[in-house]
């Protein structure tokens, strides 16, 4: 039931009162914040003391041991940040520039290609990128993997930059600002928001679409992943797709704080 606004009370939408609504998702959002990380590290060292505590037979010692487990993971995590920073470093400018008038015309060009990646699977362009190379290593793991993780940051540095009211830009422009400047100081901090949107998104994408990085031989979790399929040894498969899991759920965690603490203190 939506109650009609008079003077002297707040709108309300059901039974919650409009105003209360902001006050409501900075709470959830908080204890999600707390909450989140704890069930990463429950996940975390809870798979680890079950793997460890078992009678491994010598072929799962040679992959569940703590070296083994923390290569992999290091391998895991710069994968994830060679992809995000590739994407950031193509995606942001790109957006920006796609947003001004000169450039406008291309930008459903640009986002059909980042579609394309978004769209495919991912196996097939990792596959795809072999054949066209025909080698296997770090980069031939992470480029398919930044190809498929573009979209999202592409489109909504485009969708930060629409966002920004034109009344903003004009009276910007109205008190001597360069197109440049305006650019830089009102209308890149108010599409911030978006972007760091769109990143977290991309991250969550990479950690999961790393884990075939494997086939490339790029490493990775996807390893132990692997393994533990082919030799049918549930234990290192559990190990494998337990930490992926938690790792997707850390990067998700430190997408949610940039969102929270580096937008504009404004719109915070």
């Amino acid at each position: 039931m939506v109650t009609k606004t008079v003077p002297g009370q707040s709108r309300s939408i059901g039974d919650v009162p409009v105003a209360a609504a902001p006050a409501a998702r900075r709470r959830a959002e908080f204890w999600r914040l707390l909450a989140q990380p704890a069930i990463v590290l429950i996940l975390t060292v809870g798979v680890l003391v079950w793997a460890f505590r078992r009678d491994l037979t010598v072929t799962q010692q040679a992959s569940i041991s703590v070296r083994n487990i923390a290569h992999v993971t290091w391998q895991h995590i710069l994968i994830t940040a060679a992809v995000v920073l590739i994407v950031v470093v193509l995606a942001v400018p790109l957006g920006t520039l796609l947003t001004r008038s000169r450039f406008r015309p291309l930008a459903p060009l640009f986002v059909g290609i980042a579609n394309i990646g978004a769209s495919a699977p991912a196996i097939g362009l990792i596959v795809l990128c072999y054949l066209v190379t025909r080698t296997t290593g770090f980069w031939v793991g992470v480029a398919p993997i930044a190809f498929c993780s573009l979209l999202p940051v592409l489109r909504n540095t485009i969708l930060g930059y629409q966002e920004v009211d034109p009344a903003l830009i004009d009276a910007g422009r109205g008190q001597g600002m360069s197109a440049g400047l305006v650019l830089r100081r009102i209308e890149f901090p108010l599409a911030v928001p978006y972007i760091l949107a769109g990143l977290r998104t991309s991250l969550v994408l990479a950690v999961g679409t790393a884990t075939l990085s494997f086939m490339v031989s790029a490493g990775g979790l996807g390893i132990l992943i692997d393994t533990g399929y082919k030799l049918r040894d549930t234990v290192t498969l559990t190990l494998g797709a337990v930490l992926a899991v938690a790792l997707a759920l850390l990067v998700d965690w430190l997408g949610a704080l940039a969102e929270q603490f580096l937008g504009p203190r404004g719109l915070r």
